[in-house]
């Protein structure tokens, strides 16, 4: 046998320490709650909220980059490319005064009697704007020739979307208007009032003719009341091949137009050309709550109008170092529960157990582990129920993931408040039992019983001439200490005639992937002097 090149972990408190030396009893480390989110790697479709338990909590975003498009109202649904939004304000921003469109296309102005809804009342993101006094609006100019609705611009295809929460909805409420100056110096406006609990929409000098010495005008409104205090989705949009305006509240077809010469399909279209000077104006007369105002440079299909996209989000955490290879996960708790605010304040608190609620909303929890903090790629996943005994996840490091989902209508995220990791800590092996010691000539026979710990991977044999210091140099099978791999004997050769020797063997555990080795305990010291028979 030949003495290995190793870099050995011993781990001990001193060399005769006969004694178990490591920690004992289960460990935590925590995730979420007081400790905060920063051991979450990545995060798709998830955000971090801060108002519905004391402690920052992880549930689905609900400003998820486009919406559903189709190519009719019953088209298939497919994600409209980044390229196509053209206006986005989001209204989530702490302050009214830092409201901004994210394009940057667009410039936003709002007054400072403008007022703020987080969350909790939010249709999507952190926060939305509340609309109360009758002088108080918000003005968004374009301030970039690649914006749609910059001065003298042929529009073609256009969608304006908007989520908006009336507190009465009282007739001649100004919801949207776009206003500016035509070629001719007419007044051009887009305007979105309240007429008999319905919104009406019209558009001035807004659609000219090819040679350009016509507009035409387009009135309408939809056929469903809005119902105060909930939230309703309205989108507007334009097919400039057909001409064809169409008005969908939550999805469903309100009102079509056409802007065509005779009002009706297959004639001249006349295409929409921004007026100069112009501005939006959002709430100029409204009372209630608006939000996630967008306008897109297509035709888009009906809106996916529910408030959670229905792929649900997914987070997975980094690497979390448990200290020793030998380190088993026992169970992992959690806490968390389901948030929505659509026609009532849900907040439902559980923990541990199965993660699915009455209305679909769930929860599936992962986790995997390695010896490498660099090699989980090539580890599946195993599933895990919060609370219940886990068996099989073993090793130094460990990493976790969780996928969201939200109800079935989409209104209602799950959430979560923290992840305990219960574990034990590594030990590496117990020393092997019953070592022996035969003296022959120039040579010591050892034997032993095997080491208890089923992580033994094989045996270290310590031996000196010198009782206190095991790192003796005589042996052909070179210096202390001697790999001897699993093998319960072995026989020492080389060392000197009439002289003591002492030996005492150690478990080691391999570290996956490497050729370090995480040593135990010693045995018991046996001693041996080789004589000429």
């Amino acid at each position: 046998m030949k003495n290995k090149s190793i870099s050995i972990l011993i781990v001990y408190m001193s060399l005769f320490v006969c004694g178990s030396i490591f920690a004992v009893g289960e460990r935590t480390v925590s995730l979420g709650g007081s400790a905060a989110w920063n051991s979450i790697e990545t995060r798709s479709g998830i955000t971090e909220a801060r108002d519905v338990r004391q402690s920052p909590v992880l549930l689905l975003t609900s400003t998820a980059e486009g919406y559903s498009a189709a190519t009719g109202v019953l088209g298939t649904f497919s994600s409209l490319p980044e390229p196509a939004l053209d206006l986005y304000i989001s209204f989530d921003e702490r302050a009214p005064g830092n409201f901004f469109e994210s394009t940057g296309r667009y410039r936003v102005f709002a007054p400072a009697n403008i007022e703020r809804v987080d969350r909790s009342m939010a249709r999507g993101g952190l926060g939305a704007v509340l609309f109360g006094n009758s002088a108080s609006y918000i003005t968004v100019t374009p301030q970039s020739r690649n914006a749609l609705f910059a001065p003298g611009n042929r529009i073609g295809d256009f969608s304006i979307e908007f989520w908006l929460y009336p507190l009465n909805l009282e007739n001649g409420e100004r919801i949207f208007s776009w206003v500016s100056q035509n070629e001719n110096n007419a007044t051009q406006r887009i305007q979105c009032t309240a007429s008999r609990n319905r919104l009406f929409w019209s558009f001035t000098n807004f659609f000219t003719s090819i040679n350009g010495n016509s507009t035409i005008n387009l009135e309408f409104s939809g056929n469903a009341p809005i119902v105060p205090k909930t939230w309703s989705h309205h989108l507007i949009r334009f097919d400039a091949k057909t001409g064809m305006l169409e008005y969908l509240v939550d999805g469903n077809s309100e009102a079509v137009s056409y802007a065509t010469s005779s009002r009706r399909e297959n004639n001249e279209v006349f295409i929409p050309i921004s007026g100069q000077n112009g501005s939006f104006l959002l709430g100029e007369s409204f009372k209630g709550i608006m939000d996630e105002f967008k306008i897109h440079s297509v035709f888009a299909g009906r809106s996916s109008v529910q408030k959670y996209p229905s792929a649900g989000g997914r987070i997975e955490s980094r690497a979390i170092d448990l200290g020793e290879i030998t380190s088993t996960v026992t169970k992992i708790d959690v806490t968390g529960g389901r948030a929505g605010n659509r026609g009532a304040i849900i907040n439902e608190f559980r923990e541990n157990g199965n993660f699915r609620f009455s209305d679909d909303t769930q929860m599936q929890f992962f986790v995997r582990s390695s010896d490498n903090p660099w090699s989980f790629n090539s580890k599946p996943w195993v599933s895990f129920i919060p609370g219940q005994d886990i068996s099989g996840i073993r090793g130094r490091y460990v990493q976790v993931a969780a996928n969201f989902y939200p109800s079935a209508n989409g209104e209602v995220s799950p959430y979560l408040e923290q992840i305990r990791i219960v574990y034990l800590p590594g030990e590496p092996p117990l020393p092997p039992r019953n070592v022996t010691a035969i003296a022959g000539d120039s040579a010591v026979q050892l034997r032993w019983r095997p080491s208890p710990s089923t992580s033994t991977s094989g045996y270290l044999v310590y031996y000196s001439a010198v009782r206190g210091e095991l790192f003796g140099t005589d042996a052909v099978l070179g210096a202390s200490p001697i790999d001897v791999g699993m093998t319960n004997s072995v026989t020492i050769e080389g060392l000197r005639n009439g002289v003591l020797y002492y030996f005492r063997v150690v478990g080691y555990e391999r570290v996956e992937g490497s050729d370090r080795l995480i040593a135990g305990e010693f045995s018991a010291e046996v001693t041996a002097r080789p004589l000429i028979h």
